[in-house]
């Protein structure tokens, strides 16, 4: 049996396992682990300038692409600490990544070693599974199990916790024999199915649910399939956004109190059935829950079965693999239109269209400073179909998920739960290593973009060019707004003149001269007439530098975005709502 260290076993472990890319810092309690990676020579590593930046490096790099699984790597102490936003990002949005740090050695954990903490115990609500390994022998299987955690069942991150004697410490282990653990995945009965698919043929006017467990599942052309055999109009959830193609004639647009079309809202209004697959029924998605469920049966299929009955009691639950109902409910739908027939749907699904071309917000603003809206019209005409986005939290995410437009699953990431400033730049990073040659398009307010700006010079560093758009009102524009009810304008703004810019007319931070500094491109854009130059130049110095570029946009420094805090059948539109063709001219249906 070959003799080798436990951290020399652990590197061999991330190839067999498919896991050949990581994010981290280097450090004295994790250097044994960089001195494996380094004398093996396949893992690719990306040196982030913050440690909570390699850990959202990791999510964007597994959210990218089908079967990749993101690593990030740390010391100990503060290096695992900082690490813990990404963690709980991960878990809350089912996002397998592994968590690698040094530890002191294990005679002094209990010592108050320099850097020594419980990182295992820290880390434990937010991870699936969290282990200081203690002895060297467990080593191997300590890593195999942990591949096997995030990808059986509910997929999510894994911490492990290597103190520094373990990694150093010698094993036999044979990593030519070793194999991955197979997963396992609950799969819906033929019985089971049949009675959800006997409840949907009941109703007049049913509705899919497509939720981001059908993106993990890979599952979206078994969706689009399925809607398109029975004729029913999905609603995908902001993370199951890119499921079935935004022109596609049977989505139905998005629902909530926030990031949703006013024709998705509707439609869910008028709906009397809903299959909700891969979907956990977050509450920024029902908002009150007596509005959302009234008139209405549900049937909730997850592969999580806690997720059943957690947020309300479906009238039929189902735990199972999104990827392995939506084929069971292909198979039983196809028989049964062959050999019976299917209920017509047309009225409805018309029904629907028509709500998507009339119920459109206005985009084409021509003020100056630019109202957001206009970016994103302005985004829909610079971008293509293959455009990857990737953004967070805040008002630049709302307005983005209402006005632009994805057609394709996983060209859609976004921290849906967690929803941390500062996750944009480093977890476009991620994508963009996952992604090469793809577009990438990041989006991201003024606060977003400052909180983990360093980030970008690892985008230089390692030429990972990709574009972020910067929305900058010099306010934190979400809470703001939710300030309103509150009558105050408390804390909120970054405005202040800044005396090396005096350009900037009391925007504060000049964030060009803060990307040129960070060895990345930066372009300025005040007038809406000019966004298109300059997207188009953006695009022209990434390909030349092979950089990520930053576009920021001057915006009115005060923009209510629709949404509401209810009710979905209670948003506040506060702006003025399309008319006619000319007011919303990238709308994904033109107004009729």
């Amino acid at each position: 049996m070959p003799k080798m260290r436990a951290v020399d076993a652990a590197v061999a472990i991330l190839e067999k396992e498919g896991a050949t890319t990581a994010f981290g810092l280097p450090g004295a309690a994790i250097n044994p682990f960089y001195s494996a990676m380094r004398a093996h020579g396949g893992i690719h590593h990306v040196l982030a300038r913050h440690v909570e930046g390699a850990s959202h490096m990791a999510e964007g790099f597994t959210r990218a692409k089908p079967g990749n699984i993101g690593v990030c790597i740390g010391t100990s102490g503060p290096a695992g600490t900082d690490m813990i936003t990404g963690l709980y990002s991960a878990m809350a949005d089912s996002i397998p990544i592994l968590c690698i740090t040094g530890q002191a050695p294990v005679a002094k954990l209990h010592k108050e070693d320099f850097q020594a903490v419980d990182i295992a115990s820290i880390a434990g609500p937010v991870t699936k599974m969290a282990v200081t390994v203690m002895e060297a022998g467990q080593v191997p299987g300590t890593f195999q199990k942990a591949f096997y955690e995030m990808r059986t069942g509910r997929p999510g991150p894994v911490l492990i916790d290597l103190p520094i004697d373990v990694q150093q410490t010698e094993i036999e282990f044979d990593p030519d024999t070793y194999e991955p653990l197979q997963v396992h995945k609950p799969a819906a009965t033929r019985r089971q199915l049949e009675k959800a698919l006997d409840m949907l043929t009941a109703a007049e006017r049913p509705l899919i649910v497509a939720g981001g467990g059908i993106i993990n599942a890979n599952a979206s052309e078994q969706l689009v399939e399925l809607a398109e055999l029975l004729h029913i109009p999905v609603i995908p959830t902001l993370m199951g956004w890119g499921t079935i193609p935004d022109d596609h004639e049977l989505m139905a647009g998005m629902v909530g109190l926030q990031t949703s079309h006013r024709y998705g809202n509707a439609t869910m209004l008028e709906s009397d059935f809903v299959i909700g697959i891969g979907n956990r029924w977050a509450n920024r998605h029902t908002g009150a829950l007596d509005v959302y469920t009234r008139g209405r049966k549900f049937v909730h299929i997850d592969i999580e079965p806690t997720q059943i009955g957690r947020v309300f009691a479906p009238d039929y639950g189902i735990v199972s693999d999104a990827g392995a109902a939506l084929s069971g409910l292909v198979e039983i739908a196809r028989e049964r239109k062959e050999q019976q027939g299917l209920p017509d749907w047309g009225a409805w699904v018309k029904d629907c269209a028509q709500r998507k071309s009339t119920m459109q917000r206005k985009t084409n603003f021509t003020n100056v400073p630019v109202k957001p809206q206009r970016v994103y019209q302005e985004m829909n005409r610079a971008f293509g179909r293959d455009t990857c986005y990737v953004s967070t939290i805040g008002l630049s995410q709302i307005a983005g998920a209402q006005f632009l437009h994805v057609y394709e699953a996983r060209n859609w990431i976004n921290c849906g739960q967690a929803g941390p400033l500062g996750w944009t730049a480093p977890a476009a990073i991620g994508v963009a290593q996952a992604s090469p040659g793809e577009t990438v398009v990041a989006l991201s307010g003024d606060y977003d973009f400052q909180f983990m700006i360093e980030e970008l010079a690892v985008g230089a560093q390692f030429q990972l060019p990709y574009i972020h758009v910067v929305v900058n009102n010099s306010y934190l524009g979400l809470i703001r707004q939710a300030q309103r009810g509150f009558e105050m304008d408390y804390h909120v703004s970054l405005a202040f003149e800044n005396v090396n810019a005096p350009e900037l007319d009391g925007y504060g931070v000049d964030h060009i001269k803060v990307a040129e500094g960070l060895g990345c491109k930066a372009i300025r854009v005040r007038e809406a007439d000019d966004l298109q130059a300059a997207f188009e130049k953006a695009r022209a110095l990434m390909q030349e530098y092979r950089v990520p570029v930053v576009v920021e946009v001057i915006l009115e420094r005060v923009t209510n975005i629709s949404m509401g805090a209810a009710g979905i059948d209670a948003i506040n539109e506060f702006e003025e709502l399309a008319e006619v063709a000319d007011d919303a001219p990238t709308a994904i249906s033109l107004l009729v």
